[in-house]
């Protein structure tokens, strides 16, 4: 009899199908079992509500101790959408809250939305509506018997002291995907800074959360605490910050900057700490708070002038010739020059055709003069005779590599590694990124306005501030950062370690001399009148409409207090607007408060306004 081959393979079919449904019955239990949570979840709620604690943020003061920023209570109104459902009158609870029907089907919406909210289950406390007002929340008290799945969650939100320091401080807001998604520690609805320090000691600040477990019967009443409380956590509160900033000093630079766009740095030479940070246009911080923060953010993100942007950090400006510093000590240290060696000045730097232009001085000069008055013609030459010298560098780039180095250990090209976010790292070129813009066809003369803080050099005021500390420490600095202190904690060792420049001490004490020259009677004379021994250079830096006017100094020239950088973009000769400023910042910091003449000043100061690439108005 011959086989039938058709019902063999049948057989095997047969035995395949109830092979794969019985393997997927197991993946599935495995599936509920180990990898899901839901029915977990569900028998949770049914016998337990945990009731997150939320601890207080901690608060933040300046350096002498003013209170900056605080918390006030807030309430959160949230939901079990499981015990809730088709228990509660809608309209009542819309008419308790103060909200419409569409609001709260709105509400509802979102917080089903699973790509906005990935924590979403019906079985666990969802945020339904957050920061209700004081009246609505003490209705809501009231009837809250008559909303079976609804609870107060009682959380605090920022309130700013004062009008300044928004950049420093930053903000609070709630959390989005992306930091739903960075840290398990949120939950929908919780609150992250979003800026300033807010954001960068974030887990300082946050502190820990805490959990109270109730025990509830079948009916979802709360029968009391479960095991007495036994396995409750208590909330750690965040850790208060003690910044570095001065209330007096950053209140005085926000008002010499309204009216135009630009920064004030001011940095303590000896610990790094910054003293003041001011960028313009500014905000107030208080706009940013509870639930007009959104509404605040989205007009500021529009304004043409970007408030929001923090140029101390972000602004890559030419630093001009607030740069001839780096260049002195540069010089100085390869032995290009020695402090005696004089170069000519014809009204500025003039070789085979290429004409650097300068104003007059009398010439030749060597170091200490040049930088007392500024002039582009000596360190010119000293670039153009060190890209050259063939004896001691083989290729210009060797020269040029040799001479960004320098640069890079004293604090440019790269983000300095302040506490704060987004911070810009400049520009200092070297030998490559002149290969590829030149062909490999480029020498001294080709790269000689470098030499002057023009051209493709570019700086944040953060980084010209550091600059005048390290000339101040005579060759070191610490990691410029806002916060002095971490109350109950550290500071990351980044900033408390001395970092040294390239160049030796001896050659600082020629820069602080030239320095020390043009605030007596050089391009800074106007801070000649103060007794506290200050020490400056100033920096007008080209632009493609008016200048830009810059200033880095420090004071006293001995046991220095503070270095100070002025950027004020359009204000034309540094001597204009960033002599005056800068003298009064070390002035308020130094004495404590400013003369009467010296309010005066500030007064004068305060009221002009720039617009830009027109000048003085």
């Amino acid at each position: 009899m011959e086989k039938d081959y058709g019902l063999e393979y049948r057989k095997y079919v047969i035995g395949g199908v109830a092979v794969l449904i019985v393997v997927t019955y197991i993946i599935r239990l495995l599936s509920l079992q180990l990898m899901s949570d839901d029915y977990k979840k569900n028998a949770d709620s049914n016998a337990f509500l945990k009731k997150i604690d939320y601890p207080s943020r901690g608060i933040i003061s300046d350096r002498k101790g003013q209170l900056l920023v605080y918390n006030q209570p807030s309430y959160d109104i949230m939901v079990i959408e499981n015990e809730a459902r088709n228990r509660f009158d809608t309209l009542e609870l819309c008419q308790t809250l103060n909200i419409t029907r569409e609001e709260f089907d709105e509400r509802v919406a979102i917080m089903q939305n699973t790509k906005r909210n990935p924590g979403y289950s019906p079985f666990t406390q969802q945020l339904f509506l957050s920061q209700v007002s004081d009246e609505a929340f003490g209705v809501f008290q009231e009837k809250n018997y008559r909303f079976p799945g609804f609870y107060v969650q009682q959380r605090s939100i920022r309130q700013y002291e004062y009008p300044y320091a928004a950049h420093v401080l930053g903000d609070v807001a709630e959390v989005s995907k992306g930091d739903l998604e960075k840290d398990d520690y949120y939950i929908p609805g919780d609150y992250i800074g979003k800026l300033g320090v807010e954001r960068s000691y974030e887990k300082e600040l946050r502190g820990q959360k805490g959990v109270q477990i109730f025990l509830r019967d079948a009916h979802g009443r709360i029968q009391g605490s479960y095991k007495n409380g036994a396995l409750n956590k208590k909330p750690v509160p965040g850790k208060d910050l003690k910044l570095g900033i001065d209330l007096d000093v950053q209140a005085l630079a926000e008002r010499l900057l309204e009216g135009k766009i630009g920064a004030v740095v001011a940095i303590e030479p000896a610990t790094g700490e910054i003293i003041c940070m001011a960028s313009s246009p500014t905000y107030d911080p208080r706009i940013m708070v509870g639930k007009q923060r959104s509404k605040s953010h989205s007009e500021l993100s529009k304004d043409p002038w970007k408030p929001l942007l923090n140029r101390s950090i972000m602004g890559q400006y030419p630093p001009g010739s607030t740069f001839k510093t780096t260049q002195g000590l540069t010089f100085l240290s390869e032995g290009v020059i020695t402090p005696s060696t004089p170069y000519p000045c014809s009204r500025g730097f003039v070789h085979k055709g290429l004409r650097v232009g300068c104003h007059g001085h009398g010439a030749p000069l060597p170091l200490v003069p040049a930088l007392s008055t500024s002039c582009n013609g000596f360190f010119c030459w000293g670039l153009y005779y060190m890209v050259g010298n063939r004896q001691k560098y083989s290729t210009p780039q060797v020269a040029i590599d040799k001479w960004r180095d320098y640069m890079v250990s004293m604090g440019f090209g790269y983000p300095l590694g302040v506490d704060l976010p987004g911070e810009k790292p400049g520009l200092i070129p070297n030998s490559q990124f002149y290969d590829r813009r030149y062909h490999k066809s480029w020498n001294g003369l080709t790269i000689v306005s470098i030499a002057i803080g023009q051209g493709e050099v570019n700086a944040t005021p953060l980084q010209i501030a550091n600059l005048g500390a390290t000339i101040a420490n005579r060759g070191y600095f610490i990691t410029p950062h806002v916060v002095k202190e971490v109350v109950g904690g550290h500071l990351d060792s980044l900033y408390t370690t001395r970092r040294y420049t390239d160049a030796p001490q001896w050659a600082y004490d020629y820069v602080v001399k030239g320095m020390r020259s043009a605030a007596l009677g050089g391009t800074c004379k106007g801070l000649a009148h103060y007794d506290f021994q200050p020490c400056g250079k100033t920096g007008t830096a080209q632009n493609r409409g008016h200048d830009h006017s810059v200033f880095m100094g420090f004071a006293p020239m001995d046991n220095p207090q503070i270095a100070v950088a002025v950027y004020v973009e359009n204000g034309g000769w540094g001597a204009t607007y960033g002599v005056p400023i800068g003298g009064l910042i070390m002035e308020q910091y130094i004495k404590g408060e400013l003369s009467a003449a010296s309010q005066q000043r500030a007064n004068e100061i305060q009221k002009r306004r720039i617009v830009y690439g027109s000048g003085d108005r």
